[in-house]
């Protein structure tokens, strides 16, 4: 008898197999092979559909091929892509005036991807610690949170408290002090004359959706005036409307001195990225000290445009609030029955499964058979950020499958 694989089979498995023989294995992805997106659905190359409840890691916060973002990139496809830095382009002021006011800000730098972001950032601390606060050469030290995640640079996993991100990939930058995340007092007790920068993310993403305590954000908000530290807010995931709000710390009435933006400021079309901050923080870079042949080019700052003038309206700030109010309340019901705990905000949540029934990529595994995609982080919690398009009633559907796959992994 002669087998013959089926077309899905076949697609699914031939894709799979060419990546695995030449994409370098820096991932480990779920068997789904996307060929095309709208909104929150997701389309394999055989024709089934996926809910999209990972959202690219919130850089697809306003929906897969949102109308008016993909409007805006086929126009400036027509009229100019990439010129550098060496010149001026005609969407580079309007974009970074936009952002700059969206953050209640006065400057932007421009850059692509979260880390690029991250990393200007702390070169922006270190140059304004010596420069403003008269640090001396060599001495500038930047504070950051015990299982944070800012990225997998050098410089970034060089303060990684994941033995995953830093094992093998010493030596490693000096300068960083790790402190628990959420515990005011520890950062207090590590902050000295040196210290030029506390770099947080206000909702810990990676660590699984780790809300801090109320009075957490005010307190650190507090001690940086206080020792004239810059507050260095990672916003690359929790903001742009992800949690319910245009950024996670405008929660707790914090504005920080420093915002770093990515993912979901790029639409889902390109990458981009901006360190936000006043003149008095970001006016120490001259030319020559920092740069990007791609940051703030002619696309990403029309797509970046399109998305702020989004943001300006507030309609999915408060999508946000009310159908993550909506998700959280359907998760919590199934707790007790599989699932331990829920956390987050907005159409964010860590949802930390009973390690007893399966680990969290295993259960990833069957929620995708069953038609909806999430990844796990931290063994046995799984995320949930969908689209900020996504329905009430599609949040029901993937909440079932949930509470079906739980049913399925009981004794």
């Amino acid at each position: 008898m002669t087998i013959v694989d089926t077309p899905r089979e076949t697609a699914v498995t031939d894709a799979i197999a060419l990546v695995e023989r030449h994409a370098a294995h820096n991932y480990s992805p779920l068997p789904v092979v996307a060929s095309s997106a709208e909104g929150a659905w997701i389309t394999d190359v055989d024709g089934r559909r996926y809910l999209d409840c990972l959202a690219a890691y919130s850089a697809v916060n306003f929906g897969h091929r949102n109308p008016e973002i993909t409007a805006t990139a086929h126009a400036q496809l027509d009229t100019l892509t990439l010129v550098s830095r060496a010149f001026h382009s005609d969407n580079l002021g309007p974009f970074c005036a936009a952002l700059a006011g969206l953050c209640g800000k006065e400057m932007v730098l421009p850059m692509n991807s979260g880390a690029e972001a991250v990393e200007s950032g702390l070169k922006v601390a270190r140059k304004w610690g010596a420069e403003v606060k008269g640090v001396p050469p060599g001495r500038a030290n930047v504070i950051v949170a015990h299982n944070n995640f800012h990225g997998r640079t050098i410089s970034i996993v060089s303060f990684s408290t994941d033995p995953l991100a830093r094992d093998g990939f010493g030596p490693f930058t000096p300068g960083f002090r790790s402190v628990p995340f959420g515990d005011a007092a520890a950062l207090a007790r590590a902050v000295d004359d040196d210290t030029v920068a506390v770099l947080l993310e206000p909702i810990q993403g990676e660590a699984g959706i780790i809300v801090p305590p109320n009075d957490y954000l005010p307190t650190v908000r507090a001690l940086c005036s206080e020792h004239n530290v810059l507050m260095i807010a990672d916003e690359i995931q929790s903001g742009l409307a992800r949690t319910g709000y245009t950024f996670a710390c405008d929660r707790w009435g914090v504005v920080p001195d420093v915002y770093l933006l990515g993912k979901a400021l790029g639409g889902g079309v390109v990458p981009l990225s901006a360190v936000v901050a006043d003149r008095d923080i970001l006016g120490v870079l001259r030319p020559g000290e920092h740069g990007s042949t791609f940051g703030g080019n002619p696309m990403a700052a029309a797509i970046g445009s399109t998305v702020v003038s989004i943001l300006a309206r507030g309609e999915f700030q408060a999508r946000s609030a009310a159908l993550g109010a909506h998700l959280h309340g359907r998760l919590r019901e199934l707790i007790g029955d599989g699932v331990l705990a829920v956390r987050g905000f907005g159409l964010w949540a860590g949802v930390d499964v009973d390690p007893s029934l399966a680990t969290g990529k295993e259960m990833s595994l069957r929620l995708a058979d069953r038609g909806v995609l999430v990844k796990d982080t931290h063994a046995s919690t799984l995320r949930f950020a969908p689209p900020l398009v996504v329905t009430a009633g599609e949040i029901d559907w993937a909440v079932r499958q949930l509470a079906l796959v739980l049913r399925e992994a009981g004794p």
